[in-house]
Order: structure tokens, then C-alpha cells, then sequence
């Protein structure tokens, strides 16, 4: 947790927020908030001095020219990297921790047990209609196990008991995986940017010496220069047979082509809630993947998040407006 404080304020203080939220939503802001709804679209310039931007990047990045004056941006997502060459130096960001926790963890969870359930298969047999074809799960996890045994009777699905579990990114959304994970009883291996003890966590730099030993690879650390491409050929090429890579955090994290590369190959399988480029475009080759499962960028979005999100900015509004350390600092401003 970063604390920061923006010295004490006296009287009102214009908070701009998009006009896409119901008002109902702001009825916790501190009474001195001077709320100033914003669209996206051509208008005057606005004085304001908090900014809570849209949720939308694309939204958020039209409204800003028009405003003057920020000082503080308080975001609704967790993830900010596109806020500070935006809004520059001299503004302090602060982001939702904490928000979209519970929603991107049960996506996490979720996907995880779609892929291993085999439920991507099943949802095309029960589109063909055809019951006997459920005997295609068989060839399928003797495929992308390369398991070539007789099995008996025939594998219709696979177990998350037990397996091995990597774990890249161990903050707050990572921490709420984990626990729904307890009852599975995986084996955790968890991958931070340094080491630490109680819990054991790796450093990133061990990354490599742990791929081989996992079933179930998760990622959810941040997008940033030393995270871009983490995930590439090389590292596919240490991954087991069969291994399943869950990307709930960003995109560029990982080398699409090296991805096609390796689930083309029948080399991996993968549950993907972000891409890059994002949004993936029509006719992309990635959607055509096979032991793929890929959702467009939801695993945060629920009708739980927005209230979530918007008591997270109210807290952090009030300890402004009373001079107090802030507490989801992502930059400071110099």
C-alpha cells in the first residue's frame, strides 16, 4: 500500500465523473464533493481538481482535453498504466484496489475449471446434438496431455485436485485467487517481483526453473515495461505438455504470436480474458485457435463492481478532502 497525502482542503471540491454513471451511485461522496458529470464528446473546457475517469479508455482519453486543474485522478480499475503518460507528472493517481477482486478471481477459477472440464467441447456437441460425441473428450486428453495409456472407462473431463498451480503476480486480485483455490488443494507456487517468506513467494527472475513444473500457469501482475512479453516462445517451450496458461491481466504480458505458435501446435491450452492487440480484431488468427477458451475483457465487470468501485474513490476522496495519507497511490505527483 502507497500513502501519500495532498495537504488539507478548504471548502468545495470539483469532482468530475462520467456522465455514464447513475447518480444513485454517488449518493456516499463527502458532502464538500462539487460533482461535475463529463461526456466524452466536444464541449467546453472544465475546471475540475479530482478526476474520476471513465472506465472506458476510449471515453476517458476524449474527455481529458477538455478538462484544466486535476491534481488527483482516482480510477475504478485496478489497472492505470494508460493514465500516467496521459495526465503527466504532476497529478497524482490513485487506483481501485481492491474493486475487481472477487470478480476477476471467480473468472479465474472459472475459466480454469471450463478448460478442464472440457466445457468449450461439450458446449459444441450439445450444439450438434449428438451424445455419443462426448467420446471425443477421450482423444482430446490423450491429445493435449500426450498421455498415451488406456484409460478406463473413458476420460470425459480432468480434475483440478492436486495439480501443480503457478501463480505469476501475487498482489491483491492474487491473494483472492489463491484462497479460492484452497479447496482444491493445489500445490501453489507463487511468482512475485522478489522473494519473500510466509507465504513463500519466488522472484521473477525464477520464472524460467518453475514453468516446467506447472499445470496450471496464472497470470495477474501489471502491464509494464519489464512485464511485456514475459510470457514468449522460450517460455512456451519450457511449459509441460498440455499445461493450461490463464491470462486475467493484461494483454501484452504475453507474445500472441508465440501463443498461436503453441496452441496451433496442440503444445498448450489457454483461457484468455485480455489479448494484444485488444480489442482483437475480426479474422484475427488467434480466434481460430484450437484448446483455446477466450472472453472479451469481462472478468472484472459485474453488477457488484461500480458500487465497489466508486465507495473505493469515495474513501480516498474523504481522506483528501481531510489532508489525510492516501492509500491506493499508483503515482505521486512531483
Amino acid at each position: 500500500m502507497s500513502d501519500t497525502t495532498i495537504g488539507p482542503r478548504k471548502g468545495n471540491v470539483r469532482v468530475g465523473y462520467p456522465a455514464t454513471l447513475a447518480a444513485e451511485l454517488l449518493e456516499d461522496f463527502p458532502r464538500e464533493a462539487e460533482l461535475i458529470p463529463l461526456s466524452d464528446g466536444p464541449g467546453p473546457e472544465i475546471d475540475i481538481e479530482v478526476w474520476i475517469p471513465d472506465p472506458y479508455q476510449t471515453r476517458a482519453l476524449r474527455t481529458w482535453p477538455k478538462l484544466r486543474g486535476v491534481r488527483l485522478v482516482l480510477a475504478l480499475m485496478a489497472g492505470t498504466e494508460w493514465i500516467p503518460p496521459t495526465v503527466g507528472p504532476g497529478v497524482t493517481i490513485c487506483n481501485a484496489r481492491g474493486a475487481h477482486n472477487v470478480s476477476t478471481a471467480e473468472w479465474t477459477i472459472s475459466s480454469i475449471l471450463s478448460m478442464l472440464k472440457y466445457f468449450p467441447l461439450y458446449l459444441d456437441i450439445q450444439r450438434a446434438g449428438i451424445w455419443k460425441r462426448r467420446f471425443e473428450a477421450s482423444e482430446h486428453f490423450a491429445k493435449i496431455t500426450g498421455s498415451a495409456r488406456a484409460v478406463y472407462p473413458p476420460v470425459m473431463q480432468e480434475e483440478l485436485t492436486g495439480k501443480t498451480v503457478l501463480m505469476v503476480g501475487y498482489g491483491s486480485i492474487g491473494k483472492d485467487i489463491e484462497r479460492m483455490l484452497e479447496p482444491f488443494q493445489v500445490d501453489l507456487l507463487r511468482v512475485a517481483r522478489s522473494s519473500r517468506t510466509e507465504p513463500a513467494v519466488h522472484a521473477v527472475n525464477e520464472l524460467e526453473s518453475l514453468l516446467p513444473r506447472a499445470e496450471v500457469i496464472i497470470l495477474i501482475l501489471p502491464a509494464t515495461a519489464e512485464t511485456n512479453n514475459l510470457i514468449g516462445a522460450p517460455q512456451f517451450a519450457l511449459m509441460r505438455q498440455g499445461a493450461l496458461l490463464v491470462n486475467a491481466a493484461r494483454g501484452p504480458i504475453v507474445d500472441t504470436d508465440a501463443l498461436v505458435e503453441a496452441l496451433n501446435a496442440g503444445h498448450v491450452r489457454a483461457a484468455l480474458d485480455v489479448t494484444e492487440p485488444e480489442p482483437l480484431p475480426e479474422g484475427h488468427p488467434l480466434w481460430r485457435c484450437p484448446n483455446l477458451l477466450l472472453t472479451p475483457h469481462i472478468g472484472g465487470s459485474s453488477p457488484q463492481f461500480a458500487p465497489r468501485a466508486l465507495r473505493t474513490a469515495a474513501d480516498e476522496l474523504r481522506r483528501y478532502i481531510a489532508g489525510e495519507p492516501l492509500q491506493n497511490v499508483v503515482q505521486a505527483a512531483v
